[in-house]
């Protein structure tokens, strides 16, 4: 079954949230997604708490997921990450299995 890595970033500072959307939009998924070699990538915005990211990165299985964890690709992403936007944004990351899918 496919398993997900998720992370929630929330965006402290209101100021700077089209910033980290155009950064993470045009930088940081595609890198993502090529550095894990995940089968696909997507993100959003929460529409409960608008300085609410999401994003998530599709792997064929929990192992092949849970795999980047300490790999230098997430170390290096991490970094990256941290060194653009500080303490205005924080994060969670998270790791998720499929168990059980109904309908199309």
């Amino acid at each position: 079954m496919p398993a997900y890595f998720m992370v929630r970033a929330n965006v402290l500072d209101a100021a700077v949230k089209d910033d980290f959307d155009r950064w993470y939009r045009d930088e940081h998924l595609p890198d993502a997604l090529k550095s894990f070699n995940a089968r696909r990538a997507w993100r959003g915005w929460s529409a409960v708490d608008a300085g609410v990211h999401h994003a998530f990165y599709e792997f064929d299985d929990l192992a092949r997921a849970q795999a980047i964890q300490g790999s230098e690709a997430l170390k290096r992403l991490i970094a990256e990450f941290d060194r653009v936007w500080g303490d205005k944004v924080t994060r969670s990351r998270d790791f998720v299995e499929v168990i059980q899918t109904l309908g199309t």
